[in-house]
Protein backbone atom coordinates (compact mmCIF):
# COMPACT_ATOMS: atom_id res chain seq x y z
CA UNK A 1 0.00 0.00 0.00
CA UNK A 2 3.14 2.13 0.75
CA UNK A 3 4.26 2.15 -2.63
CA UNK A 4 0.92 2.28 -4.23
CA UNK A 5 0.51 5.63 -2.63
CA UNK A 6 4.23 6.77 -3.94
CA UNK A 7 6.09 6.53 -0.33
CA UNK A 8 8.96 3.61 -1.72
CA UNK A 9 11.00 4.59 1.26
CA UNK A 10 8.34 3.32 3.72
CA UNK A 11 7.56 0.68 1.37
CA UNK A 12 11.33 -0.40 1.72
CA UNK A 13 10.99 -0.70 5.57
CA UNK A 14 8.00 -2.67 6.02
CA UNK A 15 9.92 -4.89 3.12
CA UNK A 16 12.74 -5.05 4.89
CA UNK A 17 11.07 -5.66 8.80
CA UNK A 18 8.48 -8.42 7.36
CA UNK A 19 12.30 -10.20 5.97
CA UNK A 20 13.61 -10.03 9.23
CA UNK A 21 10.68 -10.64 10.60
CA UNK A 22 10.13 -13.99 8.29
CA UNK A 23 14.19 -15.08 9.58
CA UNK A 24 13.01 -14.59 13.63
CA UNK A 25 10.37 -16.82 12.35
CA UNK A 26 12.56 -19.26 10.97
CA UNK A 27 15.03 -18.97 14.50
CA UNK A 28 12.25 -19.66 16.55
CA UNK A 29 11.22 -22.67 14.44
CA UNK A 30 15.06 -23.92 14.57
CA UNK A 31 14.70 -23.73 18.57
CA UNK A 32 11.44 -25.54 18.67
CA UNK A 33 11.90 -28.01 16.09
CA UNK A 34 15.96 -28.54 16.28
CA UNK A 35 14.95 -32.49 14.88
CA UNK A 36 13.74 -30.28 11.47
CA UNK A 37 16.76 -28.50 11.16
CA UNK A 38 18.57 -30.08 8.07
CA UNK A 39 22.78 -29.34 7.79
CA UNK A 40 23.41 -32.13 4.96
CA UNK A 41 20.54 -33.02 2.82
CA UNK A 42 22.65 -35.40 0.70
CA UNK A 43 23.25 -37.40 3.69
CA UNK A 44 19.98 -38.40 4.41
CA UNK A 45 18.33 -41.79 3.24
CA UNK A 46 15.28 -41.90 1.08
CA UNK A 47 13.44 -42.97 4.90
CA UNK A 48 14.94 -40.17 6.99
CA UNK A 49 13.66 -37.63 3.92
CA UNK A 50 10.10 -39.35 4.44
CA UNK A 51 10.31 -38.94 8.27
CA UNK A 52 11.09 -34.98 8.15
CA UNK A 53 8.60 -34.69 5.51
CA UNK A 54 5.59 -36.75 7.76
CA UNK A 55 6.39 -34.56 10.81
CA UNK A 56 6.60 -31.22 8.82
CA UNK A 57 2.60 -32.45 7.30
CA UNK A 58 1.98 -33.40 11.31
CA UNK A 59 2.96 -29.86 12.42
CA UNK A 60 1.62 -28.43 9.16
CA UNK A 61 -2.40 -30.30 10.51
CA UNK A 62 -1.75 -29.52 13.35
CA UNK A 63 -1.45 -25.80 12.91
CA UNK A 64 -4.46 -25.67 10.87
CA UNK A 65 -6.59 -27.70 12.60
CA UNK A 66 -5.93 -25.34 15.63
CA UNK A 67 -7.01 -22.50 13.48
CA UNK A 68 -10.30 -23.83 12.03
CA UNK A 69 -11.16 -25.53 15.92
CA UNK A 70 -9.48 -22.71 18.45
CA UNK A 71 -8.60 -19.43 16.92
CA UNK A 72 -10.80 -18.61 14.22
CA UNK A 73 -14.29 -19.75 15.93
CA UNK A 74 -13.02 -17.58 19.35
CA UNK A 75 -12.08 -14.27 16.91
CA UNK A 76 -15.99 -15.16 15.67
CA UNK A 77 -17.35 -15.48 19.03
CA UNK A 78 -15.89 -12.05 19.66
CA UNK A 79 -16.97 -10.52 16.40
CA UNK A 80 -20.26 -11.49 17.71
CA UNK A 81 -19.83 -9.98 21.05
CA UNK A 82 -18.58 -6.69 19.19
CA UNK A 83 -21.79 -7.37 16.65
CA UNK A 84 -19.85 -7.31 13.53
CA UNK A 85 -21.41 -9.00 11.36
CA UNK A 86 -18.49 -8.17 8.81
CA UNK A 87 -15.66 -9.61 10.79
CA UNK A 88 -17.95 -13.06 11.89
CA UNK A 89 -18.35 -13.56 8.62
CA UNK A 90 -14.98 -13.63 7.65
CA UNK A 91 -13.92 -15.00 10.49
CA UNK A 92 -16.09 -17.99 9.52
CA UNK A 93 -14.76 -18.11 5.79
CA UNK A 94 -11.31 -18.70 7.38
CA UNK A 95 -12.49 -21.36 9.44
CA UNK A 96 -13.57 -23.50 6.40
CA UNK A 97 -10.56 -22.88 4.29
CA UNK A 98 -8.22 -24.23 7.14
CA UNK A 99 -10.60 -27.37 7.68
CA UNK A 100 -10.01 -27.80 3.65
CA UNK A 101 -5.91 -27.16 4.49
CA UNK A 102 -6.14 -29.53 7.11
CA UNK A 103 -7.53 -32.11 5.13
CA UNK A 104 -4.89 -31.23 2.15
CA UNK A 105 -2.60 -32.05 4.54
CA UNK A 106 -3.98 -35.48 6.34
CA UNK A 107 -4.13 -36.44 2.69
CA UNK A 108 -0.53 -35.84 1.92
CA UNK A 109 0.50 -37.54 5.63
CA UNK A 110 -1.13 -40.55 4.80
CA UNK A 111 0.64 -40.99 1.26
CA UNK A 112 4.08 -39.94 2.20
CA UNK A 113 3.08 -42.77 5.04
CA UNK A 114 1.68 -45.04 1.78
CA UNK A 115 5.07 -44.29 0.01
CA UNK A 116 7.29 -45.90 2.73
CA UNK A 117 6.92 -49.05 1.68
CA UNK A 118 7.12 -48.41 -1.94
CA UNK A 119 10.52 -46.86 -1.49
CA UNK A 120 11.59 -49.48 0.68
CA UNK A 121 10.06 -52.36 -2.33
CA UNK A 122 12.25 -50.14 -5.02
CA UNK A 123 15.48 -49.92 -2.66
CA UNK A 124 15.50 -54.11 -2.07
CA UNK A 125 14.98 -54.42 -6.09
CA UNK A 126 17.98 -52.06 -6.64
CA UNK A 127 19.70 -54.17 -4.19
CA UNK A 128 18.83 -57.37 -5.96
CA UNK A 129 19.80 -56.07 -8.99
CA UNK A 130 23.16 -54.64 -7.87
CA UNK A 131 24.10 -58.17 -6.77
CA UNK A 132 23.10 -59.67 -9.87
CA UNK A 133 24.90 -57.02 -12.08
CA UNK A 134 28.24 -58.25 -10.10
CA UNK A 135 27.44 -61.84 -10.83
CA UNK A 136 25.68 -63.42 -7.84
CA UNK A 137 23.17 -63.96 -9.08
CA UNK A 138 19.83 -63.60 -11.18
CA UNK A 139 17.31 -60.91 -10.02
CA UNK A 140 13.95 -62.14 -9.63
CA UNK A 141 10.94 -62.32 -7.17
CA UNK A 142 10.07 -64.92 -4.40
CA UNK A 143 8.10 -68.19 -5.41
CA UNK A 144 5.47 -67.45 -2.78
CA UNK A 145 3.91 -64.13 -2.27
CA UNK A 146 3.34 -62.07 1.13
CA UNK A 147 0.61 -63.63 2.44
CA UNK A 148 -2.32 -61.14 2.42
CA UNK A 149 -0.26 -58.11 0.69
CA UNK A 150 -1.08 -57.00 -2.96
CA UNK A 151 1.15 -54.47 -4.78
CA UNK A 152 -0.25 -52.25 -7.57
CA UNK A 153 1.27 -52.96 -11.04
CA UNK A 154 1.16 -48.91 -11.88
CA UNK A 155 3.01 -47.47 -8.90
CA UNK A 156 4.32 -49.95 -6.35
CA UNK A 157 1.76 -49.32 -3.61
CA UNK A 158 1.71 -52.28 -1.11
CA UNK A 159 -1.95 -53.03 0.07
CA UNK A 160 -1.12 -54.63 3.58
CA UNK A 161 -4.76 -55.94 5.19
CA UNK A 162 -3.22 -55.25 8.71
CA UNK A 163 -3.33 -51.44 7.85
CA UNK A 164 -6.31 -51.30 5.54
CA UNK A 165 -7.09 -48.16 3.86
CA UNK A 166 -9.05 -46.05 6.23
CA UNK A 167 -9.52 -43.27 4.32
CA UNK A 168 -11.53 -45.31 1.73
CA UNK A 169 -13.71 -47.19 4.53
CA UNK A 170 -11.24 -50.16 4.54
CA UNK A 171 -10.63 -50.98 8.41
CA UNK A 172 -7.52 -52.50 9.49
CA UNK A 173 -8.15 -56.44 8.86
CA UNK A 174 -10.07 -56.01 6.10
CA UNK A 175 -8.32 -58.49 3.46
CA UNK A 176 -8.11 -57.75 0.06
CA UNK A 177 -10.40 -60.28 -1.57
CA UNK A 178 -13.19 -58.33 0.52
CA UNK A 179 -12.42 -54.93 -0.88
CA UNK A 180 -15.38 -53.74 -3.00
CA UNK A 181 -14.29 -53.77 -7.06
CA UNK A 182 -14.46 -50.09 -7.41
CA UNK A 183 -11.68 -49.18 -5.16
CA UNK A 184 -9.31 -47.09 -6.43
CA UNK A 185 -5.47 -47.00 -5.39
CA UNK A 186 -4.44 -44.49 -3.15
CA UNK A 187 -1.64 -42.97 -4.60
CA UNK A 188 -2.11 -43.54 -8.09
CA UNK A 189 -6.27 -44.04 -8.97
CA UNK A 190 -5.69 -47.41 -10.74
CA UNK A 191 -8.68 -50.09 -10.32
CA UNK A 192 -8.14 -52.71 -8.32
CA UNK A 193 -8.07 -55.12 -10.41
CA UNK A 194 -4.30 -53.41 -11.41
CA UNK A 195 -3.16 -55.42 -8.36
CA UNK A 196 -1.43 -58.90 -7.85
CA UNK A 197 0.06 -60.66 -5.06
CA UNK A 198 2.90 -58.88 -3.68
CA UNK A 199 6.46 -61.30 -4.04
CA UNK A 200 9.71 -59.65 -2.70
CA UNK A 201 12.93 -59.38 -4.78
CA UNK A 202 15.08 -62.20 -4.21
CA UNK A 203 18.18 -62.95 -5.65
CA UNK A 204 18.12 -66.26 -7.37
CA UNK A 205 20.52 -68.72 -8.61
CA UNK A 206 21.95 -69.10 -11.95
CA UNK A 207 20.53 -71.64 -13.48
Amino acid sequence: MAKQVGNAELAKLFRDTAAQETEHAFAHFRLLHPDLVIDDPASLSEAQKQGLLSRCLELAIEGETYEYTTMYPEFAAQARADRDSGAEAEFQEQIDESKDHAGIFRTAAKNFGLLTPIEQHHAERYGIALEALNGKGVAGEAAQPVAGQWICKLCSMIYDPAVGDPDSGLTPGTPFEAIPDDWRCPICGARKASFVPYREPELLAVA
